[in-house]
C-alpha cells in the first residue's frame, strides 16, 4: 500500500472535530459487541435488537405452548425446530405433509391467524400465541368441510401428498373471497403444486365449495356424494 493510500485509510477512520469523536471503525466494533452481549432479566437471556428486548432460546430444548386447532399443546422443542416438524413429530398432527421442505410445493400449507403459510418456513417458537389451523380441524365427525367434500366429488386428488395443503389453501382463499374470480383463484392456490396434475378438478372443487359454503357444511353419504 502506498503512503498516500495509508493516509486516505487513516483519514476515513478519523474525525477531525476532536479526540472525543468516534470513528466509523470503532462504531461498527462497538455495535457488534453490543448486539452479542446477552442481558439477564428475570432469569431469561435477553438481547437488544432494533430497540426491543428479544428473548434468547436455546441451545437446549425449551417448553412452549402452541394453540393447534383450538387446543393448547405444550411441547419441548429445540429453537431450530420448524412448526411442521413439531406438529408431525411431537404432536401427532400429520395432515400437513413434508415434501420439498423448502417452501416451493405447498404440501405443508396451514392457516395461521387466518392466513395460509408454509409450515416448513415457520419456527415452532415463532408460532406461540398464534391460532394454528391444520386440515385436521375441518371435518366434524362424518360431516366434511365443503372444501373437503368438493375435492372428493371432483376427483381433485390422486396420490394425496399435496391434497391437505391444497385444501387449506382453498379454505383460506374462500374465507377471503367467497366468490373468487379466476385471477383470485390463481393467486390463492398458485403457491401449491400438484405433481399428478389434478388442477382441473381442483378448480371444479373451488367452484363447488364456494356455492356449498353458502348452505353450510355438507355431509358425505356412503356413496361418497354430498347430501346437501
Amino acid at each position: 500500500m502506498s503512503s498516500s493510500d495509508e493516509r486516505h485509510d487513516h483519514a476515513a477512520d478519523a474525525n477531525t472535530s476532536g479526540e472525543s469523536a468516534v470513528s466509523r471503525r470503532k462504531f461498527l466494533k462497538g455495535t457488534g459487541v453490543a448486539l452479542t452481549i446477552p442481558l439477564v432479566a428475570g432469569g431469561e437471556k435477553i438481547v437488544k435488537a432494533a430497540g426491543a428486548d428479544v428473548k434468547i432460546y436455546g441451545p437446549n430444548k425449551t417448553e412452549i405452548t402452541l394453540t393447534v386447532n383450538g387446543s393448547p399443546k405444550k411441547v419441548s422443542v429445540e429453537p431450530r425446530a420448524t412448526l411442521l416438524d413439531t406438529l408431525r413429530n411431537d404432536l401427532d398432527t400429520t395432515g400437513a405433509k413434508r415434501v420439498c421442505d423448502r417452501a416451493t410445493c405447498g404440501a405443508c400449507t396451514m392457516i395461521i391467524d387466518g392466513k395460509p403459510v408454509y409450515g416448513c418456513t415457520v419456527l415452532a417458537i415463532e408460532a406461540q400465541g398464534r391460532k394454528i389451523e391444520t386440515v385436521e380441524s375441518l371435518a366434524k365427525g362424518d360431516a366434511l368441510h365443503p372444501v373437503q367434500q368438493a375435492f372428493w366429488d371432483n376427483d381433485a386428488q390422486q396420490c394425496g401428498f399435496c391434497t391437505p395443503g391444497f385444501v387449506m389453501a382453498c379454505k383460506a382463499l374462500l374465507d377471503k373471497h367467497p366468490s373468487p374470480t379466476e385471477e383470485q383463484i390463481e393467486m390463492g392456490v398458485g403457491g401449491n403444486l400438484c405433481r399428478c396434475g389434478t388442477y382441473h378438478g381442483i378448480k371444479g372443487a373451488i367452484a363447488q365449495a364456494s356455492a356449498a359454503l353458502k348452505k353450510g357444511p355438507a355431509k358425505m353419504t356412503r356413496g361418497g356424494k354430498s347430501n346437501g
